[in-house]
């Protein structure tokens, strides 16, 4: 058989059938990306937490680990198969697609693009991983709830340290009220339980397939609208770094997150339309819904309620349920 994009996308899954094996899969991914670049400063950061939840399996910290242990499995596997489908030159979930778009932006910090995956993999990622889990294991969301909130307070250990690690040092104090602005607007455990209200939706709806397929397309496009937000550039490009370069050279901020969100002249307040000069990188290019975009977001192709457009939704839809135990025709 033709070793297909398909094929691909699915051997990287496979690779990872336990919590050591995604730790060593986070692991190749992060060596093969440069420092700067957006997919792999969020992929350091969720390799942390990985491994302190796997340090913990043995510790008596959770009542069952083997489902904590499978769970953690589930859910990584949606941002690999985000990872797998980007490298094989398709399109990831639309939850995804602003990381991967901008990626290599010069004037989005480090903090942003950490913010951005953190939104995509806990608000999208982990109630369907929950729901899969929970129809893998023959249980109920209930019986797993305790581990879940027993891993918020395993979040809570390492989230600090990593904020610090990520915040802007002296030099760049002009960005620090921003991204203060950003820390306060979105927080792992506001996510967190939000989530599990998705969860809990979800399960309801399981045996109602269309009302569950609409929530979950509506779900991954409301996420990438945010991660639109998170990385809109809060500076000119000062940091050239990512696997395709960096911004204008006369460092004004070109486009955002998807949207095509047009960058503002430092030290002016009036948006600007973005000049049509090419994408930051060329998963850019792969968002439609984005090119016909005003500076405030409007036009044609606009986003309707549950952030996503016509066919594009639909198939961000259907890419997004491939592997859940939500029916997905």
């Amino acid at each position: 058989m033709p070793d297909t994009a398909v094929d691909r996308t699915t051997a990287v899954v496979a690779e990872a059938r336990t919590v050591e094996q995604v730790v060593g899969r986070l692991r190749e991914i992060g060596a093969g990306l440069p420092p700067a670049d957006g997919v792999g400063v969020f992929n350091r950061l969720y390799l942390t937490v990985t491994e302190a939840v796997r340090d913990r399996l043995d510790g008596g910290r959770f009542a069952d680990p083997s489902a904590v242990a499978e769970l953690d499995v589930v859910f990584a596997g949606r941002y690999l198969r985000a990872v797998a489908a980007d490298a094989a030159g398709q399109e990831p979930p639309a939850c995804w697609r602003p990381l991967f778009a901008l990626r290599a932006h010069p004037g989005v910090h480090p903090l942003q693009f950490a913010l951005a995956g953190m939104a995509a993999h806990i608000q999208h990622d982990l109630p369907l991983a929950v729901v899969d889990t929970c129809r893998r294991r023959g249980c109920q969301p209930s019986d797993v709830e305790p581990d879940y909130h027993r891993i918020d307070r395993v979040l809570a250990e390492v989230e600090t340290a990593v904020r610090e690690q990520l915040m802007p040092g002296p030099d760049l104090l002009e960005r620090a009220e921003p991204l203060t602005h950003l820390l306060g607007a979105w927080s792992v455990g506001a996510a967190r339980e939000g989530a599990w209200g998705t969860v809990e939706a979800l399960w309801e709806l399981r045996h109602l397939p269309g009302a569950a397929r609409a929530l979950a397309t509506a779900l991954d496009g409301s996420v990438g609208l945010l991660g639109r937000v998170l990385l809109l550039p809060l500076g000119p490009g000062g940091r050239q770094g990512g696997r395709q370069g960096g911004g204008p050279e006369d460092g004004r901020d070109t486009g955002a997150a998807g949207g095509r969100i047009s960058g503002q002249a430092p030290g002016h307040r009036t948006p600007v339309t973005a000049p049509a000069t090419p994408p930051a990188t060329a998963a850019a290019a792969r968002l439609p819904e984005a090119r016909n975009r005003t500076a405030d977001g409007a036009g044609p192709d606009a986003a309707g309620p549950a952030g996503t457009t016509g066919a594009a939704g639909a198939g961000a839809g259907q890419a997004q349920l491939e592997c859940s135990g939500l029916p997905s025709a």
